[in-house]
């Protein structure tokens, strides 16, 4: 291990890890080590004799453990984008070692000392406003990890954040086990009645990769069983493959969460409880644009009442469209997205397989370049022969109106079973200025279907959204612009981080973008006008249902972490009970039903947070209108101050006064309403 390549200097291009020279042994030692070595940078600031000062406390923290950093940001994009039985047993054993470095140092009271005496002189010290945010961040989140209980209650603390970190660390893998593990063989033509083309490459493409050459499978991955169970008109295959997808976290084998969540809720309860709150929705959301489960619970049921109204009339409609094909029977969850297909189409004169080939993976990467090129003066420039985890990523270097380096956006688009569901933006290296000039490398990852061999990869609509969307997040790493690494790109409120993301969402459905960049993948012809207006018009198609199955999750989420005493929670008999008690329709599931729900349960980052999404939405659907009534969705001085106060700016400034900054006034929910094409209730 003398030559581990995690713990020496970077000599590849643009600071990338060399991934080829690693190997997942590597990582034991390198956290090891590196836990070591940043344990004793931060007990030096601590433990030394000169007053705290800005200098010697927060930057000297802003700094330390450097290497401790880079491998767990390499280790951990490894395990979500490209993991394997022998990095998962590493994760596993490093989660609540981990956790215990993070205590260590939230628990030292030499070092809350130091800090909580910087913050009582905030006011002598002559701080700029971007280094008082900083204190300010250091001073909370000292407080909030307990830095203020007697010794009992830190050593309960540090116990609890090893167990989380454990607990998290389980139920991911399990969620990904069960999806990994899963594969519908679609043997007969039965079996693979009414499925198009493009799903039936990629259900051969996905055969290939579980060495099932010549046969067709669909995975548990979102873009290959929501086509299935959109256009297959087996309905028995669909009603199999549906109940997959819903049990995943379920299955009463050893990948079942439902113990896991039970503990998790309690222990969490009881952290809440030890820091003065009444439950953890309360604590959490403390820290956060809503402030208290109140006002976030306002939101959803704002929302909730007209989007159940629609799904009701949306599901009126489908069962008409069932009659019509002499089918009686209710309306199923596996049915839903079937017969709304169907509707679209007579509605709508809109079907999915019309649309897709003029929605090429490549070209939907290049609208959403162009798009940051006429907004932020950004150009993208793809650098082959790069240092990558997989064969697959690709990789960019971004150059700002200058013509200068701004950072490196790195592409992972296709599913594989290394890869565990969902889209994400991560970090490479964030973006900060403590310590020189210090560039981004920000990773977008996916998991859309890849084509048949030598053909395009297409999306549907919902998948270039996601492009779209993880593109913004994507974009508020690359453009940050702040010196120090605790607040730079993404590191905002939880119910903040969003909006870059969601804005970004809007620029897609641009007729200027659309037909330009929606071309068909064999003659390259573009979307014909009369296609280009019925998805447009479509585009608040199916939003009851869509609506519905994501606000169940956010007020469920909400309603778990007020539960005072959540031991020993029957997981399934309460999210059935729960549901029926906001009135959820039989015929529509939580967008991720409790023991599969990752932003929850693998981790605290979205933990009593899901609401995010749609606080977030009632800035984003306000936001777009700055541009729209400016009568240029490029205008040039409202992208200045989008740049500026929103996607450049990180957490150096309060969320509310950074989005009053770049609009003038607060956001309107009326906007979101109409966004969605809902009636306030």
């Amino acid at each position: 291990m003398s030559g581990n390549p995690l713990l020496t200097a970077w000599s590849t291009p643009f600071g990338l890890p060399p991934f080829a020279d690693i190997t997942p042994a590597h990582f034991r030692e390198a956290f090891e080590t590196a836990m070591q070595n940043a344990r004793k940078e931060i007990n030096a600031i601590a433990d030394q004799a000169k007053l705290p000062s800005f200098s010697n406390t927060i930057i000297a923290l802003e700094t330390a453990g450097e290497d401790l950093s880079r491998v767990a940001r390499t280790f951990f994009n490894l395990t979500g984008a490209h993991t394997n039985a022998e990095l998962q047993d590493i994760e596993r054993d490093m989660a609540p070692k981990l956790a215990k470095h993070g205590s260590d140092t939230m628990l030292n009271p030499k070092l809350a000392a130091r800090v909580f005496d910087l913050w009582e002189r905030r006011d002598s010290l002559g701080l700029t406003d971007e280094e008082l945010r900083v204190l300010e961040r250091y001073k909370l989140g000292f407080t909030r990890s307990g830095a203020g209980l007697d010794e009992t209650g830190k050593a309960r603390m540090a116990e609890i954040g090893q167990e989380l970190a454990t607990l998290g660390t389980r139920f991911a893998q399990n969620v990904l086990k069960d999806e990994s593990s899963y594969q519908l063989v679609l043997e007969t033509e039965e079996d693979r009645a009414g499925l198009p083309d493009f799903l039936l490459a990629a259900a051969a493409a996905a055969a290939r990769d579980r060495g099932l050459e010549g046969k067709h499978v669909i995975t548990l991955s979102r873009s290959s069983i929501e086509p299935f169970l959109q256009f297959s008109t087996n309905r028995e295959k669909r009603e199999e493959a549906f109940k997959a997808w819903a049990a995943r976290g379920e299955t009463g084998g050893e990948t079942d969460n439902r113990e896991i969540v039970a503990r998790t809720l309690a222990l969490r309860a009881e952290k809440a409880q030890l820091l003065g709150y009444p439950h953890y929705a309360a604590y959490k959301l403390d820290d956060c644009m809503a402030k208290t489960p109140e006002a976030v619970r306002a939101l959803l049921t704002r929302v909730w009442a007209p989007a159940v109204a629609q799904a009701r009339t949306e599901r009126d409609k489908l069962a008409e469209a069932a009659r019509a094909e002499g089918n009686n029977t209710p309306i199923a969850p596996w049915d839903w997205r079937y017969y709304s297909e169907k509707v679209r189409k007579r509605d709508h004169d809109l079907d999915e397989a019309e649309l897709k080939p003029y929605l090429q993976l490549d070209k939907m990467i290049e609208a959403a370049f162009d798009t940051a090129t006429r907004l932020f003066g950004l150009t993208f420039e793809e650098k082959k022969g790069l240092p990558v985890y997989h064969p697959d990523v690709r990789v960019f270097e971004v150059l700002g109106r200058d013509g200068k380096h701004v950072g490196l956006f790195l592409g992972d688009y296709f599913a594989r079973p290394s890869k565990r569901s969902g889209a994400w933006m991560s970090a490479f290296r964030p973006q900060h200025r403590a310590k020189g000039e210090i560039t981004p490398i920000i990773v977008n990852v996916m998991n859309f279907s890849k084509g048949a061999d030598g053909e395009a990869a297409l999306l549907t609509f919902d998948d270039a959204r996601t492009l779209f969307h993880e593109f913004g997040h994507g974009l508020h790493g690359l453009l940050s612009n702040v010196t120090y690494p605790s607040i730079s790109g993404t590191s905002v409120a939880r119910d903040f981080v969003e909006l870059p993301s969601q804005l970004y969402e809007h620029w897609l459905s641009q007729p200027e973008v659309l037909s330009r960049f929606a071309v068909h993948y064999k003659t390259g012809e573009p979307m014909p006008k009369a296609l280009l207006d019925k998805v447009l018009g479509a585009r608040n198609f199916n939003q009851g249902f869509a609506t519905v199955e994501y606000t169940a999750c956010a007020l469920l989420d909400l309603n778990l972490h007020e539960i005072a005493d959540p031991a020993g929670i029957d997981v399934t008999a309460y999210e059935k009970t729960a549901l029926a008690e906001i009135g959820m329709p039989d015929e529509i599931i939580m967008r991720h039903r409790i023991p599969q729900f990752s932003h929850a349960f693998s981790g605290e980052g979205y933990s009593s947070g899901y609401y995010s999404y749609m606080w977030s939405e009632v800035m984003d659907a306000d936001a777009f209108g700055a541009f729209e009534e400016t009568g240029n969705i490029f205008d040039p001085a409202t992208a200045t101050r989008l740049h500026d106060f929103i996607y450049s700016a990180g957490g150096r400034q309060d969320p509310e006064e950074a989005y009053k900054s770049f609009r003038g006034r607060g956001p309107d929910i009326d906007a979101l309403l109409e966004k969605r094409g809902l009636k306030a209730a």
